[in-house]
């Protein structure tokens, strides 16, 4: 941003500004990182969260990774065209369908893994490895107060 005469300087000086303009680079680098690995970055939340926590119910999965519920249906109807996830009924309730990552949906994940790796390297580039791990602590720390609110 420096030498960037483009925007008023009371903008390059409020965080929340800051936030959002980082914010909307680092979505764009990430879903075309993602689209050239033929994925979404909904694909990215499921798959890791069904890898993390282990299988769910739809709702459970869906609250897990903050996705709208019909946003939720659509993503896992790919995945599971795709082969990477695999639903079966709950056996507590036959009206629920328990949701599971497959080992191709790991292996998708995987690859996931890599591409977002080398977007925080691309997005982070201007930064030492201490000033990269300042920023991920305040971000989370920022974070977590807004989940406390």
């Amino acid at each position: 941003m420096e030498g960037d005469d483009t925007r008023p300087s009371r903008l390059k000086q409020m965080p929340t500004w800051l936030i959002a303009e980082v914010s909307g680079h680092a979505h764009r680098l990430v879903a075309d990182a993602l689209a050239s690995a033929n994925s979404r970055g909904y694909d990215y939340r499921l798959l890791a969260a069904l890898q993390e926590f282990g299988a769910a119910s739809q709702a459970a999965v869906g609250r897990r990774t903050r996705i709208d519920r019909s946003d939720v249906v659509e993503a896992l109807n790919d995945l599971a065209r795709r082969g990477f996830i695999e639903r079966s009924a709950d056996p507590t309730d036959r009206r629920c369908k328990i949701i599971s990552i497959t080992r191709l949906g790991i292996v998708h994940l995987h690859r996931l893994d890599r591409v977002l790796v080398g977007v925080q390297d691309d997005l982070l580039a201007p930064l030492s490895r201490t000033e990269r791990q300042v920023l991920i602590t305040v971000l989370t720390r920022l974070l977590m107060n807004q989940a406390a609110e």
